[in-house]
């Protein structure tokens, strides 16, 4: 087995185990009595998408026969990737590196309906969401063929600049938390919780040791496809300091605000960073990924409490968090981006083609989960009944998390 194949398959593995981290994270923060419910959306999404992502997802996103040019590729044009295991299978890494991305941008939404969601429609949402918005357009932004890249984004060109997008600040960050506002909007405040003061985590080693789980991890997520020399290196490194800095950004911010700086905040600060690093890890010298974790750390800080303040309920801040932070990294790219960006070399052609992107995604991900999502609930339902909700969702739908006979 080749070196990079072997490499590419332990970043697949890293990436896998971003998924339960994530679990961890979001189980942690919600109340006890929820705590199955929330990781269990996660584990769902799992069980779900990779199996869809064989079946048909990567042939929506890969370089088989278009449907649409550019924009989406014919789902069924190697159905379960049978051809590609007889002819081929070396290049199944990359089928298993990418499933790992699908999976894991399908779980992260799942954080806006923490307290509230049945798992049945989640699981509906989930499958839905990912056949018509993450398939497609991870390949409008990787989509590429034997002459080089083939989606939209990943050709999409504004003078001599076409945008920057490395592991996927656009079709990752900003297309789940795009789809989670939409989700908040459409099932609505919690019936109780729904204030800072009720927004008390219920175990915060376990938010802890889910952050730990996602930084580590989310080295195979941005190093996976690094292939020139050097290149890996920079991204790793890029990837220890911006979520460091992004945890300080966090905590002193926290500290103004609040008067002392919380493990939660630091844990926060570090999602943060990592976020916005995600699209720029290739793109940036140290100083500047430094830089731009310490402006993620600081506008996700302040961004957390907008859901206060306009009345919508993401519960464990994936709109603060993932798109916020996620289109700062995009178009941070625009000013900073080496030799390519306003301020490092560039002109303003890297900025443009890093807005149109972040634009669309964004959009396309919110229009079609609000219409997903209110399609499901006025038909099946997506909301738990009240009753359920105040007393705790885990024992109506999947059993008690802890034991305290």
């Amino acid at each position: 087995m080749e070196a990079g194949t072997i490499w590419l398959l332990l970043c697949a593995a890293l990436v896998l185990f971003m998924t339960p981290g994530l679990a961890f994270f979001y189980g942690g923060l919600v109340k006890a009595k929820s705590v199955v419910s929330m990781m269990m959306l996660s584990f769902g999404a799992m069980g779900l998408v990779f199996v869809l992502w064989v079946l048909y997802g990567f042939n929506m996103g890969s370089n088989g026969s278009d449907l649409i040019d550019g924009w989406l590729a014919n789902p069924f044009s190697d159905f379960a990737l049978s051809d590609m295991a007889k002819n081929d299978p070396a290049s199944l890494a990359g089928v298993a590196f990418g499933s790992t991305f699908a999976v894991i941008t399908t779980a992260l939404i799942s954080g806006a309906v923490a307290d509230r969601a049945r798992f049945l429609p989640w699981m509906v949402f989930a499958g839905i969401w990912a056949t018509l918005v993450y398939f497609p357009s991870q390949g409008w932004v990787w989509g590429f063929d034997d002459e080089g890249l083939t989606g939209w984004i990943g050709t999409f060109t504004v003078g001599d600049a076409t945008p920057i997008d490395w592991a996927g600040g656009t079709v990752v960050h900003i297309s789940a938390g795009a789809a989670a506002l939409a989700l908040a909007l459409v099932l609505g405040k919690r019936v109780t919780g729904f204030t800072k003061e009720d927004a008390v985590p219920h175990n915060v080693p376990l938010v802890l040791i889910g952050a730990a789980i996602l930084w580590f991890g989310w080295f195979g997520f941005n190093t996976g496809a690094a292939v020139e020399n050097g290149q890996g290196a920079l991204i790793f490194l890029n990837t220890i300091v911006a979520p460091a800095a992004g945890l300080l950004g966090f905590v002193v911010i926290e500290h103004l605000k609040e008067g002392k700086a919380t493990a939660v905040g630091a844990a926060s600060g570090v999602v943060a960073g990592l976020v916005a690093i995600t699209p720029a890890c290739a793109n940036l010298t140290p100083f500047w990924s430094i830089v731009l974790g310490l402006l993620a750390g600081i506008a996700c800080a302040f961004a957390i409490d907008l859901k206060y303040k306009l009345g919508y309920d993401d519960s464990l801040d994936v709109v603060g968090l993932h798109l916020v932070a996620g289109v700062l990294g995009c178009l941070y790219l625009g000013f900073f981006a080496t030799d390519t960006g306003l301020f490092v070399g560039g002109n303003i052609d890297q900025l443009v083609a890093q807005v149109v992107p972040v634009v669309v995604v964004m959009a396309y991900s919110f229009a079609v989960a609000f219409a997903v999502a209110t399609v499901l609930d006025k038909t099946i339902g997506f909301r738990v009944k009240e009753e359920d909700e105040v007393a705790g969702i885990d024992t109506a739908l999947h059993g008690a998390g802890y034991a305290f006979d």
